[in-house]
């Protein structure tokens, strides 16, 4: 990396869960400024916070108002921008935190999963000129009328990763309690393996299947812009997993990694009268609450009636299942289920784009292990299926080693 480069680093709640290590992540942000380069901090709130927010909220209400969630879940991230400059003042470092809505972070109306219109950073700019460390509160922004709006969860990579493309920095560094990405989750499978590089398309497809070290939307934004994504361990100096563009090297791996994800549920309407225009209705319905819908599976007509099957985030279930028993009511359907017990396993690699077989090993090795699928979903370099929650463990240990991720 040249001299005097610009680097966008973001720490997570666990890395600044209490005031010592609020003061580690200021000693590890100055040895970088003492290298003479240029420093963006994106911090999230302290520790468990923003789950603390959540639960007091649900203790007020079980459903609560979107806009004023934004308003509560804000107010974590300033208490660590605030504590961190200030940790940087001790040690003789210039710094100044901002907000989202501070520096210009423009989103749309979305309460909390709004997305990024714009990014302004005049101020912040203004504050690198300067010679100062900035310090920007993830996770939030506002609408072009001053609505405090947040990003979602893990919104505070998004943040980093929209700093780093509107300041066209060199690396963005996301640092958080593992140390890179690996061929699958450590807790659930021992040996899993830390990957060096990785390329974008594999991330986003890990993201987006449950992998939790990065956040989906901020690999869709490093991608788009090109920024070099660095995950790296808060607490060790050893190097992590960079996220990057592809090369010719990465297909030669037909699979790179497992995922699964356990936040999942299933929604069924049963018995949907088979006719143009009933599939729009049921999802505008859930799209009108904002709620993104994942695998669909619709059934063989038999009698002018169908089923019709989707996964969604199994915190959006409720509210899918209320405004679909309306939709079903109206379109003459027989009614809705729904199972909050499945869990969504995955593999993913480049390599399947020009290698057979992958998904047969797959189904193979989960049947051997007695796991029955629920639904599968393809893309060009990932397979996923819907299974019960219970054999989600077992399925990742199976793939893995089905795969030999671990011993190459």
């Amino acid at each position: 990396m040249r001299r005097m480069a610009l680097i966008v680093q973001k720490y997570g709640g666990s890395s600044v869960a209490d005031a010592e290590k609020i003061r580690n992540v200021a000693r590890r942000v100055a040895e970088t400024a003492k290298g003479g380069h240029r420093l963006v901090v994106v911090v999230s709130a302290m520790g468990k916070t923003t789950d603390g927010l959540v639960a007091l909220a649900h203790q007020i209400t079980p459903a609560p108002d979107p806009r004023e969630m934004d308003m509560l879940l804000a107010t974590g991230e300033p208490v660590t921008i605030a504590l961190l400059a200030m940790a940087l003042h001790a040690l003789g470092f210039k710094a100044r935190s901002f907000t989202g809505p501070q520096i210009n972070m423009v989103t749309d109306a979305a309460h909390t999963k709004a997305r990024i219109r714009r990014i302004g950073g005049e101020r912040g700019r203004a504050a690198l000129d300067a010679g100062e460390i900035v310090v920007v509160a993830g996770f939030q922004g506002a609408t072009e009328d001053g609505e405090i709006t947040t990003l979602g969860r893990g919104g505070s990579d998004l943040t980093a990763v929209a700093l780093a493309a509107a300041l066209d920095a060199d690396v963005c560094e996301i640092y958080t309690d593992v140390d890179g990405v690996y061929t699958a989750d450590p807790n659930v499978v021992p040996d899993a393996r830390k990957l060096e590089r990785i390329s974008y398309d594999e991330m986003l497809e890990m993201a987006s299947l449950g992998a939790k070290v990065l956040q989906s939307r901020s690999v869709e934004f490093a991608k788009k812009y090109g920024v070099p994504v660095h995950v790296r361990s808060s607490f060790k100096a050893d190097p992590g997993t960079l996220v990057t563009r592809e090369d010719s090297g990465m297909e030669e791996v037909v699979v790179t990694s497992v995922t699964h994800d356990r936040n999942q549920a299933k929604v069924s309407i049963m018995r949907v009268p088979d006719r143009p225009g009933v599939a729009a209705q049921v999802f505008a319905a859930v799209a009108d609450q904002n709620i993104v819908v994942d695998m669909i599976v619709q059934n063989i007509s038999r009698d002018g009636f169908t089923d019709m099957s989707f996964t969604l985030p199994r915190g959006d279930r409720a509210r899918a299942a209320a405004v679909l028993e309306e939709v079903a009511r109206r379109v003459g359907a027989e009614g809705v289920q729904h199972n909050d017990r499945v869990a969504k396993i995955s593999i993913v690699g480049v390599g399947m784009r020009s290698h057979s077989g992958v998904a047969a090993r797959m189904f193979s090795t989960l049947s051997r292990e007695g796991i029955n699928i629920h639904m599968i979903s393809t893309s060009e370099i990932a397979v996923s299926c819907v299974i019960d929650d219970k054999y989600g463990e077992l399925a990742v240990r199976a793939l893995h080693e089905a795969f030999e991720l671990a011993g190459r």
